[in-house]
């Protein structure tokens, strides 16, 4: 184990922890920056399409985010606990589930993804890119859902430095490698769009090798007993139902960017193009609250297993209060460097405008995605996740339906008022979870 989860100084727990993890984060989402900016090369239409099938890869994603949380926040327990055979058990049951979801995820995403796209507004030239894209991906998703559970099991042990490891690897092979496939070079023919696609799978492939070699040497996992691999029911039992409300909040999350999608889309494909850039600088934006969650789920799952409950609710705090002052930094940031950013991707004026309206908008609501992330870890870490799938619900499909409704369909508002729209779901749905969570820890550990 990289740190002593139940005995190091909390703060400096967080910041060892988080901080790696912050990093990969920022690697894999320059990842897609880079994805980005190729893709914006090639044509706007090929910029909208990447957007259009971004959203659709995640809602198969939530079905392993979900996954991933339970093992953590299981091994976690167990492991803070002492119940070390126990957590190896859970631990090779965790990947054989995950390998079956990644299989049908593949199989299902594959087949239904073209009429998934043309639902949400994906049309022409940019549903043509979308499909050429994601037919592709949906190919290699076994690699990448490898690769997370992987990851699961080391953030358990307080190992965030491996993912980061892979993730930076990642972004440098991106950098050769998209250009490489899309333009061609030798022997290596030009594939234009689909080169993305292919540059993605081959790494995603790299990385599932190295993080399972990772994996391999800690005491948990034994890949060379098959039967270790064959899923126990009672295990497959606890390990689902203490997933389905993180899932179920992920694929809310990418039904709920969905329709987000579908919104945009009725200003035409430059707004989805503007949409999807603002959406990747907000990202960069919200790394660090995003390393902090993953932090506060190895830290809380362990010390609430060794039943430490004060250095739980000491944790929950200090990352309330890293994460909250992260957020002032990131709203001045994109006020002052936004529209210098957006610009690297697509320097169309309307694009722009689109694109920096919504990300300064929604730099004011970084302080409820910040609640949101940390507090969901919380409570995934005390196995208390229950409530999470209705704030999500909230978040991402009733509120957003109605108000996207009212403002798009039945007033025919500007999009500026769509952002705004955002701004006040995430911010309201933020506010009451940060409550819910530090009610429900104080009840919970009393």
């Amino acid at each position: 184990m990289n740190h002593d989860l139940l005995n190091d100084n909390i703060p400096s727990l967080l910041r060892k922890i988080a901080i790696p993890s912050i990093i990969g984060m920022f690697f894999n989402t320059m990842y897609n920056v880079v994805d980005t900016y190729f893709a914006g090369q090639i044509s706007t239409e090929a910029l909208s399409g990447l957007s259009f099938s971004f959203f659709i890869y995640f809602i198969f994603l939530g079905l392993c985010f979900g996954l991933n949380s339970s093992i953590t926040s299981l091994l976690g327990n167990l492991s803070g606990s002492k119940r070390k055979k126990k957590a190896r058990l859970y631990a090779h049951n965790g990947f054989s589930i995950v390998f079956i979801v990644a299989i049908s995820s593949s199989i299902i995403g594959y087949i239904t993804a073209p009429y998934i796209l043309e639902f949400i507004g994906a049309k022409d030239k940019p549903l043509a890119f979308a499909v050429e894209y994601i037919s592709i991906i949906f190919i290699g998703t076994i690699f990448m859902m490898i690769t997370f559970v992987a990851n699961a099991v080391l953030v358990s042990l307080g190992d965030t430095k491996s993912m980061r490891n892979s993730l930076i690897i990642g972004f440098f092979l991106n950098i050769i490698l998209n250009p490489l496939f899309i333009y061609g070079y030798g022997f290596i023919p030009a594939l234009g769009f689909k080169g993305i696609a292919i540059s993605t799978v081959l790494i995603q492939a790299i990385n599932m090798g190295y993080m399972l070699y990772r994996v391999g040497q800690f005491d948990i996992i034994n890949f060379h007993k098959i039967k270790y691999f064959f899923i126990k029911v009672q295990v497959a039992k606890e390990i689902i139902i203490q997933a389905i409300p993180a899932t179920l909040n992920m694929l809310t999350m990418s039904l709920g960017q969905i329709v987000i999608t579908y919104f945009v889309a009725t200003y035409g494909y430059q707004a989805v193009a503007g949409y999807g850039i603002g959406f990747r600088v907000e990202q960069i934006m919200l790394l660090p609250a995003l390393g902090i969650s993953s932090a506060v789920l190895s830290i809380i799952s362990n010390n609430h297993g060794a039943k430490q409950y004060e250095r739980v609710k000491q944790c929950l705090k200090q990352a309330i209060i890293y994460g909250f002052s992260i957020c002032v930094i990131g709203i001045i940031t994109i006020a002052t460097f936004g529209k210098m950013v957006i610009k690297l991707f697509d320097d169309t004026p309307i694009i722009i405008e689109y694109a920096y309206s919504y990300a300064v908008i929604e730099s004011f609501a970084f302080f409820g995605y910040v609640s949101i992330f940390i507090c969901v870890s919380a409570l995934q870490a005390i196995k208390k996740p229950n409530i999470i799938a209705f704030v999500s619900s909230y978040r991402q499909l009733i509120a957003p339906l109605a108000i996207y409704s009212m403002v798009v369909v039945y007033f025919s508002m500007p999009i500026i008022y769509l952002w705004f729209s955002i701004f006040a779901i995430t911010s309201s749905a933020g506010l009451f979870i940060l409550f819910w969570t530090f009610n429900k820890i104080n009840a919970h550990i009393k």
